[in-house]
């Protein structure tokens, strides 16, 4: 089987949502990325792009919390036409990166985006790649993979702006926001990506309690969980496209596996990722980029993470979802209405994503529950630094507080944010 240049440093796209990019690049630069020959090649607000190895991009995929999807560059050309497209793509050997067909992971599906005025038909750069793919593989091999929406084989991803288009293998193929550990998802839950973000941008890192009410089927405590005991969220998954190409990587990737494994989502003597910035005010993201004075938690967490709701079968599948992450015995459950909760005496933060009316509550009704929010900021977590996940200004004006930050968040199309308040013990002043 053809093998890679192991040493080969490729640009690798990293995506995540939109707003999610200042935490991505913090978990980045904990891992050694914005140093001297680990630059930073391309910023955006839904991805960052660095210079990896193969082997760099499997431990990203593995390693990174709020990541969506690792795509290493497999060609980069200029692309004036869908002509020109065709006869790149054509040129290069497919046959050395997919099995030989009909083997089951002879399989593909292309994503493609592009930004070219060439173009008026998004769907149609996918099709010239398939066939490319296709028509070669018939070529050298006598028979042509399969191809569809699946992503249960190789996954390529073109991206085409002008006239430059790059290919890259997606890592993983299923976006990393799906960890595996969701086996009973609750009303409508929070992406893990999504919780790891919030939790990281509010500068939780398990050296403190972390308070979960109205926990819902327990992503947010799942992943604070995770976080405090310094797990790789990607080893809770099992499939990865890269497993699937004709490469032979097996044995690069176990051993991969087993040292991202034994170091955790930081490798050993790497700090922690920085806590959230000081920026006030409206849309502010702005994140510290040094982290030297935090140092990695121990394997099992010593501070308590407790999360509650006043709903059984709510609890139910967050347990369940726990004990699938193996973190269930990290976790405190409680029955109980959040303003019940019990608060350590050791101050942490306190984080909460209720209803906002989106998709679920009636947005009238609900404006008794946010301002019961800020009663039990201001009566029970004194000391605290209290978070409100919510994609309502007008219920977010309920609670009565004045938020000392506010960083906005994408939970799918709906633009959130995520509230920070300092529950000072008597007046701030």
């Amino acid at each position: 089987m053809p093998t890679p240049p192991p040493t080969k440093r490729a640009s690798t796209r990293i995506a995540c949502a939109t707003h999610s990019a200042p935490v991505l690049r913090a978990e980045l630069e904990a891992l050694g990325w914005g140093g001297e020959g680990m630059e930073f090649q391309e910023e955006h607000p839904t991805y960052l792009q660095v210079g990896a190895t193969l082997e760099q991009a499997m431990e990203l995929a593995l390693r990174l919390r709020t990541a969506t999807q690792v795509m290493w560059q497999l060609a980069r050309f200029r692309c004036p036409s869908p002509k020109a497209l065709y006869k790149e793509v054509a040129a290069y050997p497919w046959e050395d990166l997919f099995h030989p067909p009909p083997h089951p992971d002879a399989y593909l599906t292309i994503r493609a985006a592009t930004d070219t005025p060439t173009i008026d038909n998004q769907m149609y750069p996918a099709l010239v790649v398939k066939d490319a793919i296709c028509d070669r593989m018939v070529k050298k091999t006598g028979a042509r993979p399969d191809a569809g929406p699946e992503r249960r084989g190789i996954v390529l991803s073109l991206y085409w702006k002008d006239d430059r288009a790059a290919l890259f293998l997606n890592i993983n193929a299923q976006s990393l926001s799906n960890r595996g550990y969701r086996h009973l998802p609750g009303a409508a839950p929070m992406r893990e990506t999504l919780a790891a973000a919030t939790l990281l941008a509010a500068g939780y890192d398990g050296s403190t309690p972390l308070v979960n009410p109205m926990c819902g089927s327990g992503t947010l405590a799942i992943e604070s969980a995770l976080i405090a005991t310094n797990r790789a969220p990607g080893l809770l998954r099992p499939d990865y496209a890269i497993t699937k190409t004709n490469w032979d990587i097996n044995d690069l990737w176990q051993s991969t596996r087993a040292r991202v494994k034994k170091e955790g989502a930081r490798p050993s003597g790497l700090p922690l990722p920085p806590p959230a910035g000081e920026g006030r005010g409206e849309g502010s993201s702005t994140y510290p980029t040094s982290s030297s004075s935090y140092s990695p938690p121990a394997s099992s967490s010593p501070h308590p993470i407790i999360a509650t709701d006043h709903d059984p079968m709510a609890l139910h599948a967050a347990r369940k979802n726990a004990q699938a992450a193996g973190v269930e015995h990290l976790i405190k459950f409680i029955e109980c209405d959040f303003r019940q909760t019990p608060i350590p005496r050791a101050p942490g933060h306190i984080i909460l994503n209720p209803e906002y009316g989106e998709r679920m509550g009636d947005a009238a009704e609900l404006e008794a529950t946010y301002a019961a929010i800020g009663d039990f900021f201001k009566q029970s977590c004194p000391g605290w630094t209290g978070h409100v996940f919510t994609g309502s200004p007008a219920l977010a004006k309920c609670i009565g507080l004045k938020p000392a930050r506010k960083r906005p968040f994408m939970n799918g199309p709906i633009e959130c944010r995520l509230l920070t308040f300092e529950l000072y013990t008597g007046s701030n002043r």
